[in-house]
């Protein structure tokens, strides 16, 4: 059976898309669905490919338990297209960059990450880059939201 694949992408691959990536991954080992869903992460402008996500990322991620060290930076290429399932943009102007990008016939796989979490009434995932760790903080819990609504999401399609 071929497993369900989900790419988050944000501007440099981070901040925001490597939170979204270890808190699903998080939850896709709680729920035992290792077998079922694989999830990815990259970024539509990075500065360096192969980076570290920020330090500031990395602590917000550990003191809920979750361990980013292992993810590096990548671009967002034209395969993945058509190797992902689901794509996932963390704001609107990676939303466009990512259509502007997709081949016609993959484009309706690209949605906002926000539209697991209606309840939050967020929309896009502000990137906390320029500011502070409070701001890191904010990402994450709105992360969280949308993590577990798509974990219920993949869940409840599996069963």
């Amino acid at each position: 059976m071929k497993k369900f694949s989900i790419l988050m992408v944000c501007t440099a691959n981070i901040c925001r898309s490597p939170i979204a990536h270890g808190l699903l991954r998080h939850l896709i080992d709680l729920k035992e669905l290792n077998d079922v869903v694989t999830v990815e992460s990259a970024g539509t402008h990075i500065f360096e490919k192969g980076l570290a996500p920020d330090v500031r990322a990395q602590q917000v991620a550990g003191l809920h338990g979750i361990d980013l060290s292992d993810l590096r930076s990548r671009n967002v290429c034209l395969q993945d297209f058509s190797k992902y399932d689901s794509i996932l943009a963390m704001d609107y102007g990676n939303y466009r960059i990512l259509q502007e990008m997709c081949p016609e016939e993959h484009r309706h796989k690209i949605s906002m990450v926000m539209g697991f979490a209606p309840e939050s009434g967020v929309i896009e995932v502000p990137d906390p880059y320029f500011g502070n760790i409070a701001g890191f903080e904010r990402v994450f819990s709105m992360l969280e939201l949308a993590m577990k609504g798509l974990a219920e999401h993949v869940h409840t399609n599996d069963s």
